[in-house]
């Protein structure tokens, strides 16, 4: 997952104390509860990219000094004290940690320990919880890894995206080929039991040929879990630019089509089931739990600037500068740019839109007149798996995963 969209919905004002409506926390011991921490900072701005991150050089003179990268673990482990303020005396132990970006690993390991160690003095962690962080392959080396591990991280995700230099650079990524399948048997090395890699497909010039490469190489470094992204091009950003000037091609979607059924394919041969439509793991172990949370709707504090949280059908979203986020925390302010209570038909639709997208589907008591019908023709068009439909539940086939977002809206209705 990682990475923050870098524009912000518009909403209510969030109260400077931070404080939630009482009926968020009504009922929240049966919910799991995640946290998600944001490190915006990354060494150069990918062409693809339009998350909340920032290099060096963007943050000079805009608020900067109070944003560097130096005092972020002390800034983000304030939010994590409000968080217990705001949650009260909610006694649930955290399930998942999940530290994204950017790329977190540009700061000290010791950081990223002293970050998750405050989750667990204020809150406690679960028994068996995961801890991930995402990783830049040129940023890390064994001792890293091994300092992470001490830490209390078991979960490491890797950021590949290509296995082929070309595809690389059209995608402004910084690290060799070879260096994301060093990591993980470096990560294996440090006692890592859980290790992810993300791949892109579909970026202008890759071919076929490219991508298989790519599998195989993914496949063998022996990870535990992939997830396969097909590339978006988002307005604003330097690959919309290039593609708008005809310096390089737009991927069609028939390309991503046959990318997806090339990647399932690879996958299901070496032991990989999919489980959402962008995830595949080797174990029920190996799936990502935090993932999970988002899903199916759970409870998450998302700490850090433009971080999104959900806690009880409330959602609510930091403000995006780094140097602003920095100086509600330092005034002693919750750094929440604004919030909006979810009504219950939002609820139906999100859990439609998310749930359909797992192996285990979605209720079809979810589903309203229209949405049934819907959910019948997509049944007939192969879109839906008969024998899960028979048990209520509307489950994709694979090319129903093929037209995810389609069947999803029709299914809304």
């Amino acid at each position: 997952m990682g990475g923050m969209p870098s524009v912000l919905p518009d909403g209510e004002p969030v109260p400077d104390d931070g404080a939630l409506p009482r009926h968020a926390l009504e009922g929240a011991a049966d919910r799991p509860l995640g946290f998600y921490l944001h490190v915006p900072y990354c060494a150069t701005r990918c062409g693809y990219c339009d998350f909340n991150t920032y290099t060096a050089t963007e943050l000079r003179g805009s608020g900067g000094a109070l944003a560097s990268r130096d005092n972020y673990a002390a800034h983000l482990i304030e939010e994590v004290r409000q968080a217990r303020k705001v949650l009260g005396d909610d006694p649930r132990p955290v399930r998942t940690v999940f530290v994204g970006g950017g790329t977190p690993t540009l700061l000290p390991a010791a950081d990223l320990v002293r970050m998750l160690a405050s989750i667990k003095e204020e809150f406690g962690l679960a028994e068996d919880a995961e801890i991930t962080t995402e990783a830049n392959p040129e940023s890390v080396d064994p001792a890293y890894l091994s300092a992470l591990r001490e830490g209390g991280f078991n979960r490491v995700s890797f950021g590949m995206q290509s296995a082929k230099q070309h595809v690389l650079k059209i995608l402004d990524r910084t690290h060799t080929p070879g260096r994301p399948e060093a990591c993980v048997a470096e990560a294996r090395a440090a006692g890592f039991d859980h290790v992810n890699l993300d791949l892109i497909y579909g970026t202008p010039g890759e071919s076929d040929d490219d991508w298989r490469a790519t599998l195989d190489a993914a496949i063998g470094a022996g990870p535990d879990h992939i997830s396969a992204y097909a590339l978006i091009v988002e307005e604003g950003t330097q690959l919309a630019r290039r593609i708008r000037r005809g310096e390089i091609p737009m991927t069609d979607d028939d390309a991503h089509a046959d990318r997806y059924l090339i990647a399932d394919e690879a996958f299901a041969a070496a032991g990989f089931d999919w489980y959402e439509v962008s995830n595949w793991a080797t174990t029920e172990a190996g799936r990502c739990l935090h993932n999970e949370l988002y899903w199916r709707g759970a409870d998450w504090w998302g700490a850090g600037p433009g971080a999104h949280s959900h806690v009880g059908g409330v959602r609510w979203w930091n403000v995006k500068h780094p140097g602003a986020y920095a100086q509600a925390l330092a005034e002693g302010r919750s750094p929440g740019a604004g919030r909006e209570i979810l009504a219950e038909e939002d609820r139906r639709v999100e859990r439609i839109l998310l749930e359909l997208r797992l192996r285990e589907g979605c209720p079809l008591d979810l589903l309203k007149p229209d949405g049934l019908a819907a959910s019948r023709r997509a049944l007939t068009d192969g879109l839906l798996d008969p024998v899960p439909y028979g048990d209520g539940r509307a489950v994709l086939t694979l090319r129903g995963r093929l037209l995810a977002d389609a069947v999803v809206r029709d299914l809304v209705d």
